[in-house]
């Protein structure tokens, strides 16, 4: 049996997971990320590694983004302090660990582990998003990521869906973060005068006939559509699958948003929308990082059986 490590970077806790090839969690371990300390960090998630006692074909690591996926690095994040940003991850793992190690964006690894073992495993063209604490996006075509030219593809947290509309954090006023997420579901109806501690205590309020939590809760599903039927206008994904607390837990959410989906895209769309609430659970990016970690070491183990052909012809 092969085995990869899946590393989780979060702004509260760190996970490092265990994973055989048959994508199956054999050993899990969580500790607390010091937000200030990313070596620190890291050395607990290589003694994790040497505790499994398993030799392993690489390590995919999940932190959130924005990431400069090129160099390997995060370039900013809410949740980590800036000791964080431009760490060079996958070298310091590898320099700890003897392993090769590959750092992605927290939402392309959902997204990935959605392609090869969720709800998209049998679809070439996956769209995700995780409608959380923020709203992320990854976008899977044959088993691989879309990062674009530059490593920033389906950073969509900032795209503008309402002009001077509401804002938190560093999201631009009107970013469909600030709209449909959690956090943005939350923190209106808070500054509405309710009383609530989340987005699911909002749409209680909503079905118990509060006009404010009904419009706030309109709103998060009717901007989220929107955006939606953009991708399927420029991407034409196969399906697209929702993840996150939100999605999860709020019941009906993800039906309703594929009707509104449906009804704004054109006429020979309609039939191909294909809105999904994701089957995996917190661990998708564990996952992801895992397949990640295997997908990287086959392409390696290939190119170097390519190159020994070469030389032998030669």
């Amino acid at each position: 049996m092969k085995y990869a490590i899946g590393v989780d970077i979060g702004g509260t806790n760190t996970r490092v997971a265990l994973i055989d090839e048959d994508f199956n969690l054999a050993k899990r371990v969580q500790f607390a990320t010091d937000p200030k300390d990313p070596e620190g960090t890291l050395q607990k998630v290589a003694s994790t590694i040497a505790s499994f006692g398993k030799e392993i074909e690489g390590i995919g690591v999940s932190a959130p983004g924005p990431l400069d996926l090129i160099n390997g690095y995060i370039l900013a994040s809410p949740n980590l302090d800036e000791e964080w940003w431009t760490y060079p991850i996958p070298e310091k793992l590898k320099e700890l660990t003897g392993a090769n190690a590959y750092l992605e964006n927290d939402a392309n690894l959902a997204a990935l582990a959605e392609a090869v073992v969720g709800e998209g495993k049998d679809k070439r063209f996956v769209q995700f998003l995780t409608v959380s604490t923020g709203l992320g996006s990854g976008q899977i075509k044959d088993r691989e990521i879309y990062i674009g030219a530059h490593g920033f593809a389906n950073e969509v947290a900032n795209c503008i869906m309402w002009q001077d509309g509401p804002s938190h954090g560093r999201i631009i006023p009107g970013g469909i973060e600030a709209l449909s997420s959690g956090t943005a579901i939350t923190t209106r109806a808070r500054n509405a005068g309710l009383d609530v501690a989340h987005a699911g205590e909002v749409n209680d309020l909503a079905e118990d006939g509060n006009e404010v939590a009904a419009q706030i809760m309109d709103e998060a599903k009717e901007y989220l559509a929107n955006f939606i039927a953009m991708l399927y206008a420029v991407t034409d994904p196969e399906i697209c699958i929702l993840g996150g607390s939100v999605a999860m837990k709020i019941n009906d959410f993800v039906e309703d948003v594929e009707k509104r989906v449906k009804a704004k895209v054109m006429d020979p769309v309609k039939p191909y929308v294909d809105i999904r609430r994701s089957t995996l659970n917190e661990d998708s990016g564990l996952l992801g990082a895992g397949y990640l970690a295997f997908s990287k070491a086959a392409a390696a183990e290939e190119s170097e059986i390519i190159a020994e052909t070469v030389v032998l012809d030669n």
